[in-house]
């Protein structure tokens, strides 16, 4: 009985462990700090902003990205300023998308640059919707200031957040 009793304790303080590394690892992104290694040429430093085609009162843009894909809010992509194109690999129509490391307010995430777009003064990219939640969970700072965003040299990169 007590051998039973022993190896249920056992078996659920396992199974507790395996749950706690899986949360934890979720939670640190799927990437490790080496990316930063991957970071081609200089980073850009600036002001984000959001952008959302299909809320009200939109001024620019549209459901189209320059790449050609339909703006999804609930990927890790964001819009660079037109001027900037040709620094993150030309973001073109049909060509594959490219990627950046954006690091503010003590958080790196990759991102898929594929839109471009006539940014407001100060602002050098704009985030979509669940990109901004990473850096500003409530959307109540509407702009991130000191935004460092660096090309990533390849085409293969998965966005999200880096540990």
């Amino acid at each position: 009985m007590l051998f039973r009793s022993s190896a249920a304790i056992c078996g659920a303080l396992v199974a507790l462990a395996v749950s706690v590394a899986v949360a934890r690892s979720e939670t640190r992104g799927v990437h490790s700090n080496a990316v930063v290694d991957a970071a081609s040429g200089d980073a850009v430093v600036g002001a984000a902003s959001m952008y959302n085609p299909f809320k009200p009162g939109k001024e620019e843009g549209g459901p189209s990205t320059a790449s050609g894909e339909r703006y999804d809010p609930s990927v890790w992509a964001a819009a660079i300023k037109t001027s900037l194109r040709r620094k993150f690999g030309g973001v073109q129509f049909g060509a594959r998308p490219k990627y950046a490391l954006v690091e503010a307010v003590g958080k790196k995430v990759i991102v898929k640059i594929n839109d471009v777009g006539p940014l407001r003064p100060g602002r050098i990219i704009d985030f979509n919707e669940r990109t901004m939640r990473h850096f500003d969970p409530s959307l109540e700072l509407g702009v991130i200031g000191d935004v460092r965003v660096s090309p990533l040299s390849g085409d293969y990169w998965t966005p999200g957040p880096v540990g």
